[in-house]
């Protein structure tokens, strides 16, 4: 199943025009505000109509100017979560749930309900009103109430954006398992990197109304002619790693395409693959194999480019296999170690610079 979004639209002192797909799984529209990201996700629902475009859902015509389709919104099937939850206040948790049913007149289906419950893990809240909800447990609520509704496609603008970083850490497994079980695209719209790295199969990057860069998340936020869009401080790789042991010292060990990666208290079982954020600040890089250092994550790789920009930095993409981390080191330190594309290198990084949050199923 397939988005395909192609919109131009003009605003006083702003013009949208993008052109992207989106397969399935979890596509971010990823800018900084003002980027466009909330416009189209907002003009796919029908909220807002383009000047011009296409707008194709799962082999399904939402939206044609060419051809005057415009299909009302209640007719596009598709499920909406917003910043705030905006749940029904004089309802229980089971009432907002089964009223998505009821808006598309279609008869309860006890078993898709059971299973949304225990995805998002609503089971202990179906008899609690929307005011003795946390922030984290009225988006999961929200999210229920629109898979319910049989959505063929699920937006997601920024669900993430009114909870503090605690309530973030609670809510954002519920949105792997969600991502991996409920089998349909999302669009996913954030300006957070970390939530870009764990969530998101695919990255569309929006600058000023425009697509600068899109595809697998992996080899976008890699790629250094994107890190400014995510802003030179936040730009890092991600990995995927498979979890092989938890040693008593509480260190966890994965294992990667560069080497093994030990981290603090990673959640998993063995086996388990995972996903790892790696920012470009936190790598050190050595020609030789280092000796005597106390960090453990030694990853050997080979340079495949350099990019220098307008300040005293360089960002180095090392390949790892088919993978790639991105380190950010100063201009002085690139020429003294005559870094050069094809270079064998090995990158160093602490296991405490690995935050929590930028480790994810």
């Amino acid at each position: 199943m397939t988005v395909e979004v192609s919109l131009r639209h003009r605003f006083e002192g702003f013009a949208l025009d993008v052109d992207f797909t989106a397969p399935a799984g979890v596509t971010a529209l990823f800018g900084k505000s003002g980027a466009g990201k909330t416009c189209v996700v907002q003009a796919v629902a029908g909220l807002l109509r383009p000047e011009a475009g296409r707008i194709m859902v799962a082999g399904r015509c939402l939206f044609d100017s060419a051809q005057g389709i415009d299909l009302p919104v209640h007719c596009r099937r598709l499920g909406y979560v917003f910043q705030d939850a905006r749940l029904f206040p004089h309802m229980s948790v089971s009432g907002n749930l089964r009223y998505a049913a009821r808006v598309r007149g279609r008869a309860r289906d006890p078993r898709e309900e059971a299973r949304v419950v225990e995805m998002l893990g609503l089971g202990a809240l179906l008899e609690r009103r929307p005011a003795g909800l946390s922030g984290g447990e009225r988006q999961r609520v929200a999210i229920g109430r629109a898979l319910l509704a049989a959505p063929d496609l699920l937006l997601l603008d920024e669900p993430l954006a009114a909870l503090d970083e605690a309530r973030k850490a609670d809510i954002l497994p519920y949105l792997e398992r969600l991502r991996d079980d409920a089998g349909l695209p999302i669009l996913f719209v954030s300006h957070a990197v970390s939530e870009v790295a764990r969530l998101a199969t695919t990255v569309v990057v929006l600058q000023e109304g425009r697509v600068i860069k899109s595809g697998p998340t992996a080899e976008i936020l890699s790629d250094p002619e994107a890190a400014p869009a995510f802003g030179v401080r936040h730009a890092g790789a991600v990995l995927r790693g498979r979890l092989v042991a938890h040693h008593e010292d509480g260190l966890s060990e994965l294992q990667t395409c560069g080497g093994r990666l030990f981290l603090p208290g990673v959640g998993g079982a063995v086996g388990d693959i995972l996903r790892v954020r790696i920012r470009a600040q936190d790598v050190i890089l050595s020609r030789a194999a280092p000796e005597g250092l106390s960090a453990l994550n030694i990853l050997k790789g080979r340079i495949a480019s350099i990019r220098s920009g307008t300040g005293p930095g360089v960002m180095v993409r090392i390949a790892c296999d088919e993978e790639h981390v991105l380190a950010r080191v100063t201009r002085r330190s690139a020429e003294a170690m005559a870094l050069a594309e094809g270079d064998e290198i090995h990158a160093i990084v602490k296991s405490v610079s690995v935050a929590q949050g930028d480790i994810g199923g």
